[in-house]
């Protein structure tokens, strides 16, 4: 590492770590309080890795459907299949949310085949989450065993890992380009994608647009966008529409940011002959996500509304009833946080406690 290199890297370390005690310790707090008021609720070469011993009930589990999933990468989706895994996650809901009538996706979409296990964090900060936390091969172990516990608590579906990193991270401090957002260097990224290949999982980019726009800042990932196994994160939390600094208070992005980064990826599946890419959004306020009936499904992209913030198991589960279930857009995600979730004693939300909700979340996120 030459010196200039190594000044940059302390200076990235320093200022993630900073957002990284804002997102663990500061504006997250936010969930307990204003959503409260809104809701009535308040990162290397690595060894071959193995799964824990239990994966061996859970490998005759994949064996049991592989064959039925993998017609989802055929040439042609079967529709019939899409819909019967569609049924599993409505999860026996009659009120006419759910599912969510759309056109069905191209040829080789995960969703609603598969469901994704993810870890989520930035590599240089401990602070934001499990990614970064914990050295890659304890974190991928952890990850696997994760894997595990959601395999046996529904045998119908695959479950697949990933790994979500916060590519652009939102700043206290506006930074050369006055946009109070950090663009992570592209060895950081290659080093996520080294780790995720030790166990082929996939891997999703998280942007926090800060006073930037999704339009300034999908472009800078598109490079690894058009990698088949990359998907597409964004954080409406550090969208500061009004000016103000991350962290201060909740942002917010509109059915407009959302079917951009949509029609972007789309674009990109089009032109390159990709499979389906997935969209996640974070939400945990009735405030961050405006006009979300027009927000645009289309076959080229699979959006994940995923229940964000930190609290309670009721907290929680009050939350992704009134801003998830209510404001359906296409599928559904859940994150739990190890430590936050578990202040006072709590206990972190199980899979077989998730997998009662009405929709059943698809993608599940650990920070």
């Amino acid at each position: 590492m030459s010196g200039n290199e190594s000044s940059v890297t302390k200076k990235l370390i320093r200022t993630v770590l900073f957002v990284g005690l804002i997102a663990t310790a500061g504006i997250s707090t936010i969930f307990l309080v204003n959503a409260q008021k809104e809701s009535n609720v308040t990162h290397v070469v690595l060894p071959n890795l193995k799964l824990p011993d239990s994966s061996q009930s859970v490998n005759k589990v994949i064996t049991s459907f592989q064959a039925k999933t993998d017609t989802a990468s055929d040439n042609k989706l079967d529709s019939v299949l899409y819909n019967q895994y569609i049924t599993h996650l409505t999860n026996g809901d009659s009120s006419g949310h759910w599912p969510v009538r759309s056109a069905y996706p191209g040829a080789g979409a995960i969703l609603p085949f598969k469901r994704v296990v993810a870890f989520y964090g930035n590599l240089y900060s401990k602070k934001m989450g499990i990614l970064g936390e914990l050295p890659p091969k304890e974190m991928l172990e952890k990850l696997q065993a994760e894997m595990v516990k959601w395999q046996l608590a529904d045998t119908t579906m695959e479950v697949v890992p990933a790994l979500h990193y916060i590519a652009i991270t939102a700043q206290v401090t506006p930074g050369k380009a006055g946009k109070y957002r950090l663009r992570m260097p592209d060895h950081q990224v290659d080093l996520v994608m080294a780790i995720a290949k030790k166990i082929d999982a996939l891997v999703f980019l998280d942007i926090q647009v800060g006073l930037s726009t999704l339009e300034e800042e999908i472009p800078s990932l598109e490079k690894y966008l058009l990698m088949p196994n990359v998907h597409l994160g964004i954080d409406p939390e550090f969208s500061m529409k009004t000016g103000k600094t991350p962290g201060k208070k909740v942002g917010s992005f509109d059915a407009a940011d959302v079917n951009y980064a949509s029609n972007y990826l789309s674009d990109l599946v089009t032109k390159n002959n990709l499979p389906p890419k997935m969209l996640v959004v974070h939400r945990f306020t009735q405030g961050m996500l405006t006009n979300y009936k027009q927000i645009n499904t289309i076959p080229r992209v699979q959006v994940v509304i995923d229940m964000d913030g930190w609290g309670t198991q009721a907290l929680k589960i009050n939350a992704y009833k009134q801003f998830l279930y209510k404001e359906p857009v296409q599928f559904t995600g859940f994150k739990l946080f190890y430590k936050n979730d578990t202040k006072a004693n709590g206990n972190l939300l199980t899979p077989t406690q998730l997998l009662k909700l009405k929709p059943q979340p698809v993608y599940i996120q650990y920070q």
